[in-house]
């Protein structure tokens, strides 16, 4: 990556390093070294030949991400059962993929229809009954008023309205409830998904609640995955997330994070994080497994280099930076202070500036 965003040394040169003079370019090759006699009997400066390669540093944007594996999920996976007894007439082949509210089963109706039929008998019964008894209640109200009946028999007269009233009411219950279960003899998509699983067959006698169906949304997708809790600070609802899903040739995807657990877990101390994920071509399916790229933060200005440039050692991080203030480039050893690392590269916090020449191939030979 490097490579494209600094500017390389080009030309070979010689570099004198103590006692040693390296030349260098950006090509690789044999190392070569050769000795001089001093015919004084004073030993001469052993010269060889290094092929390294260096960069001019700049200041670039370094994106500070967190690399975590992720699992895509279905948050409408559903499986419908019956809520009506019968045999099964009708049901989608798998693999139908279905609108809201779309018939996806249908279970035999006939005796749901018949109760359905009886129902209605009764409750045109009961309201011929019911306006028998408003009749004569609006017919006895007066003679009562006049003292012609009794409030014994007016009272009886009500008593009789009210009771045709209560089993009006009861009539219009069953018949509820006997189209509710007609209702329920079609078995209907609760949103737009896919038919992915049968748990019975056509022809089945069904009692509630036996399995029929599974349905699932694969246009809209989450990606799960945990992060360890150091970074509970750091990541928030909305935080740009990168989806790669390499190891099925499905380019990366842009997201946000959508989610943001609040509890630890005890058992792998890391919280969980939610990704929304749009799949309108259906390439994407629950279960893959994603690299997961969250950005942590966004650096401007920084000097970044290639983490195989930095020597370590038990005094801290160094790099060999070119000097050509003498007119013949010197290779010198500088102390640098590192920062944050990711994609192979690293941010150097102090010991360098803008357009020092940093040795990145070679450095090890030096």
């Amino acid at each position: 990556m490097f490579r494209n965003l600094m500017k390389r040394a080009a030309a070979p040169v010689a570099i004198l390093i103590l006692t040693v003079a390296l030349s260098w370019g950006c090509g690789g090759g044999a190392a070569e070294s050769s000795v001089s006699d001093n015919s004084e009997g004073v030993e001469s400066p052993t010269v060889r030949t290094v092929q390294v390669e260096s960069i001019v540093l700049t200041p670039r944007t370094f994106e500070d991400r967190i690399a975590l594996i992720g699992t895509a999920d279905s948050p409408r996976d559903v499986t419908l059962s019956a809520q009506t007894r019968g045999t099964l007439n009708e049901l989608l082949p798998l693999g139908s993929r279905v609108r809201k509210g779309e018939v996806i089963a249908r279970i035999d109706p006939t005796l749901v229809e018949a109760v359905l039929e009886q129902a209605k008998a009764v409750l045109e019964s009961n309201k011929a009954q019911a306006s028998l008894a408003e009749d004569t209640f609006r017919r006895q109200e007066p003679l009562y008023q006049d003292s012609i009946i009794s409030a014994l028999e007016f009272e009886q007269v009500r008593a009789r309205l009210n009771q045709a009233r209560a089993q009006l009411n009861q009539a219009r219950a069953v018949v509820a409830q006997a189209e509710k279960q007609l209702e329920n003899t079609y078995v209907r998509a609760p949103f737009d998904g896919a038919i992915e699983a049968h748990f019975v067959e056509v022809g089945e006698q069904l009692l509630p609640p036996v399995r029929i169906v599974r349905i699932v949304d694969t246009k809209n997708l989450k990606v799960r995955a945990g992060v360890p809790e150091r970074y509970a600070v750091d990541i928030r609802k909305g935080t740009p997330v990168t989806l790669a899903f390499k190891a099925y040739g499905i380019g990366e995807r842009k997201g946000v994070i959508s989610f943001v657990g609040n509890v630890i877990d005890p058992q792998n101390r890391s919280f969980q994080i939610e990704i929304d994920i749009q799949n309108p071509e259906g390439k994407l399916k629950p279960e893959m497994l994603a690299d997961v790229y969250v950005t942590r933060s966004v650096l401007e200005n920084q000097f970044v280099l290639p983490q195989t440039a930095i020597l370590r050692d038990e005094n801290g991080s160094s790099v060999y930076v070119i000097d050509r203030s003498s007119g013949r480039p010197v290779a010198r050893r500088r102390r640098i202070e590192t920062g944050a690392s990711y994609g192979g590269e690293t941010v150097i916090s102090s010991g360098l500036s803008d357009g020092d020449e940093v040795i990145v191939v070679g450095q090890t030979t030096v």
